[in-house]
């Protein structure tokens, strides 16, 4: 299960190391649109997460915002999927928090377990967990950290065993990890962290079909 999460690891270095991984350019492309949709249909697992107006939000007036502060982590999946090869990104605006101040994607998220790649406004550096029942740090790159107040964009795609993490469009993650196939997709936050979040698109092949 190894690849370019070992320590130490700038994003520049692991671009330069790793072909970009793809899925099909065929599939769709859905955009969860917090203006038109809110999040009907949404699954809170955990957390305070409302749709609010907010002055300079990257589409729109409205964006996803989460304001719990007291729990261990915070995650809310979207309705569709679930998903198995994915290419999912999302902006992402750290807004307090003096544990934590991050955002994170959620995907292959199954009964209860879940891969998540975050970013930390208060650390210098991405990361790739495993969650089941406790939280597993299974890669991990150095970066410049996202600024408090601004928004930032991740991505995430995951072929098969591969998985790849993008940061302000710049590679910083490359692993394997075989655990989980196929699961739903969702937006992640942890401790006291006050995140917004806004322009989420996922490219991915539905679990039971080809691509």
């Amino acid at each position: 299960m190894g690849g370019l999460g070992a320590y130490g690891l700038t994003c520049r270095h692991a671009a330069l190391a790793a072909p970009e991984l793809a899925v099909p350019g065929t599939l769709p492309v859905e955009t969860l649109d917090f203006d038109k949709t809110g999040i009907d249909g949404w699954t809170t697992v955990e957390g305070q997460w409302a749709v609010e107006d907010m002055p300079g939000a990257p589409s729109g007036s409205k964006v996803l915002v989460q304001r719990a502060t007291k729990n261990q982590f915070n995650v809310i999946l979207t309705p569709l999927g679930p998903y198995s090869d994915l290419d999912v990104s999302m902006k992402f605006k750290p807004i307090s928090g003096k544990e934590d101040a991050s955002g994170g994607i959620v995907f292959r998220f199954s009964q209860g377990r879940y891969y998540v790649v975050r970013a930390n406004a208060l650390e210098d550096n991405v990361r790739l967990y495993f969650y089941d029942r406790g939280r597993r740090q299974i890669a991990t790159s150095s970066v410049k950290p996202p600024t408090l107040g601004r928004w930032h964009t991740l991505r995430v795609v995951a072929v098969d065993d591969r998985m790849q993490a993008w940061l302000d469009g710049q590679l910083c993650l490359e692993h394997r990890d075989t655990r989980l196939k196929s699961g739903r997709v969702g937006l992640w936050t942890k401790a006291d962290s006050v995140t917004a979040f806004d322009d989420l698109t996922i490219r991915g092949v539905k679990r039971g079909e080809s691509p």
